[in-house]
């Protein structure tokens, strides 16, 4: 039965308000909160890419390294939880989302104040509870202001494309030039002051949404008992508690090789300072480029194929600082890089084609599994439990391996967890629609 067109607006404008929105404004939205996640990473992963200047000073351990990395990602996996209910309660988007970012900028300049481990300790926790609530704060405003024919794009450039090049890349390039030049405590004073212009334009430039109305079918589904799905109901799917445990995996991955691989390179390899950042600035490059371009490969070949060869495929990182030998590529290379780093960054780059699955087991394999009304809970059990087992347990732990049997020990487990991780993902279920068309399946949904 056709539906009647003002029927058909008034369901869109229940679910958000795009439909007033113009599309000059949804790209403005979309730019603005990209840049804001961006200056959010930019601030995270300053630690790691001046930790070359902060370890000396204040005598850190590797198990210290470990728990400065993993106690930030506590915090933020707490506060990315509760955060993300008090803007849905409140309907105050855009003033949680200015005051987050205002708080995660004062946290940096705390950062720079830091004399002790437990002084800086404290406050990469206090960053993370401000930093936390912004992806939440900023997904929920895209589902309400963009145009659902273009949503998925939207929330992955919100997500992905600021994120990556700012923090990934920008944050070890700038961080550790001014750092050499000044301090790496006026670095973090430098790295508060971005998220300080971000939140003036968020506040002048953006509208509040409106709080969406629900439609009678969305009141009855909601009385539905079969709406709601259980944390423990979800893991029985064979899809999600893979999904899971790769992503625990590849996220302890992942924070492992920000918390200790710019340290070792200069540390431990005799990098200096210019070429590491350059060097772990690349990863940051590759990662923009692969959040879309391993996402458009699995469209067409399938979600398996990309997540079972890419985990193997990061193995060529860790063997690549392992077995090549510092002092058989003495002098310079290109653009003022040492030979060492020249050789290595094409390694990295190969390697950090893994970062590309992110979006895929956090988001898209658990969609595709499970039914529409499951979406919230489903994609939140995925990305909450990656970001608190694999990023609040991993780099501790690894920095206890590091004092224990020494600081290369990192890198074992990082290949120890990517191929874990490929061998786990073996066991998936295809869900990719044209892969499984040309397969002549129908999918399977939860």
């Amino acid at each position: 039965m056709a539906t009647h067109p003002a029927h058909t607006h008034a369901g869109e404008a229940a679910q958000g308000n795009w439909v007033t929105n113009s599309p000059a404004y949804q790209t403005l939205l979309v730019l603005l909160l990209s840049l804001n996640f961006g200056i959010v990473f930019f601030d995270r992963q300053a630690l790691n890419a001046l930790m070359p200047f902060v370890q000396p000073e204040l005598e850190l351990s590797q198990t210290e390294i470990g728990l400065l990395a993993g106690g930030l990602s506590f915090s933020w996996a707490i506060a990315a939880f509760f955060v993300g209910r008090l803007s849905d309660s409140l309907g105050k988007r855009k003033v949680l989302l200015v005051i987050a970012t205002i708080a995660f900028s004062l946290c940096s300049f705390l950062s720079g104040l830091a004399t002790s481990f437990l002084f800086l300790f404290a406050a990469r926790l206090l960053m993370g509870a401000a930093e936390g609530g912004v992806m939440p704060i900023s997904h929920a405003m895209v589902a309400s202001e963009v145009n659902p024919e273009r949503r998925g794009l939207a929330q992955g450039v919100a997500q992905n494309l600021g994120s990556n090049l700012l923090g990934s890349f920008a944050a070890p390039v700038v961080l550790v030039a001014f750092a050499t030049a000044f301090s790496w405590r006026e670095a973090f004073y430098l790295a508060a002051l971005p998220g300080l212009v971000s939140a003036a334009m968020i506040w002048f430039m953006l509208r509040e949404p409106e709080p969406a109305a629900e439609t009678p079918a969305q009141v009855g589904e909601a009385g539905d008992h079969h709406s709601s799905i259980g944390f423990l109901e979800a893991l029985k799917v064979r899809n999600m508690w893979i999904c899971v445990v790769v992503g625990v995996l590849l996220v302890a991955h992942f924070v492992i090789t920000w918390a200790f691989m710019p340290n070792f390179l200069v540390q431990t390899r005799g990098m200096d300072a210019f070429s590491m950042s350059w060097l772990v600035g690349s990863l940051g490059i590759a990662a923009a480029l692969y959040s879309f371009l391993v996402a458009g490969i699995s469209d067409r070949i399938g979600r398996k194929p990309v997540m079972v060869f890419l985990p193997f495929l990061s193995l060529i990182g860790p063997l690549g600082v392992i077995y090549l030998d510092p002092a058989n590529f003495a002098g310079d290379g290109l653009l003022g890089l040492s030979g060492y780093a020249t050789v290595l960054i094409p390694i990295f780059f190969i390697g950090w084609m893994v970062n590309g699955v992110f979006p895929i087991f956090m988001a898209t394999i658990p969609s595709e599994s499970f039914r529409p009304i499951h979406h919230a809970t489903v994609l939140g059990l995925a990305m909450g439990s990656c970001e608190v087992l694999g990023g609040v347990l991993g780099p501790p732990v690894a920095g206890v391996l590091n004092d224990a049997f020494g600081p290369e020990t990192f890198l074992y487990v990082l290949m120890v967890l990517a191929v874990i991780a490929g061998f786990v993902a073996m066991g998936l279920k295809e869900t990719a629609p044209a892969a499984l068309r040309a397969k002549g399946l129908e999918p399977e949904v939860a």
